[in-house]
């Protein structure tokens, strides 16, 4: 294990080498192409590789009687070749920024040719004619609904209408239905009042009309 350890930390040692300044390492080609998307990954591999050891290097620190100044010392170069390669990332960043802000310039440089703004303002145009007929199109179906939901109105005022008037001539009718009955009852009631009073007249002038009752006859001796 010491061995790997030691084998660690001079992987540690050459990675802080070449995390030097640019300035003072030789100037690489600008035509040297170089993938983004290659460098992240070469950067991830190396923290987990560098990562591992480190790991290592922790178990070792715990087998002294140093440990806590041992962690210390591993953690120290730990912080330095992660920092290191965090600023790659960072300069990776830079540039994947400085590339899209160069393609969007191409783009913007392309559209402003004469053609592509023809282009354009025809696209305008007919976005704006489309436009235009959709709004006429949704206001000529409005009208068309409005129309009919008044239709409708006016259909449905007009049948509220006659069920009303039918409704107050059956009303009417059955008022004057009652009253007749109404005013059939009272006729017949004094009818029927005068025919008792004529017989009760009847017969108390009959009782007043009576011969008196013929005394009996005396006994003869």
């Amino acid at each position: 294990m010491k061995k790997f350890a030691a084998a660690c930390f001079l992987a540690t040692l050459g990675v802080l080498a070449g995390a030097q300044p640019a300035a003072q390492q030789p100037a690489a080609p600008a035509e040297a192409p170089r993938s983004i998307d290659a460098e992240r990954a070469r950067i991830s591999a190396e923290r987990s590789r560098l990562e591992a050891g480190f790991l290592a290097e922790d178990a070792e620190c715990y087998k002294k009687f140093a440990v806590n100044s041992c962690l210390g010392k591993v953690n120290e170069r730990r912080r330095e070749v992660m920092g290191d390669l965090r600023r790659q990332e960072i300069l990776l960043n830079d540039e994947e920024r400085r590339n899209r802000g160069a393609e969007q310039i191409r783009k913007t440089e392309e559209k402003a040719s004469p053609e592509n703004q023809q282009e354009a303002a025809d696209r305008r145009a007919k976005a704006a004619g489309d436009y235009q007929s959709r709004l006429e199109r949704e206001k000529k179906k409005n009208e068309d609904r409005a129309a009919a939901k008044a239709g409708e109105q006016g259909n449905s005022d007009a049948s509220a209408a006659r069920l009303k008037g039918s409704q107050e001539k059956s009303q009417t009718k059955a008022d004057k239905q009652a009253t007749a009955a109404a005013e059939a009852k009272k006729f017949a009631d004094r009818q029927k009042e005068a025919q008792e009073r004529k017989a009760q007249h009847e017969s108390d002038r009959l009782k007043q009309t009576k011969p008196p009752a013929k005394s009996l006859p005396l006994p003869q001796d």
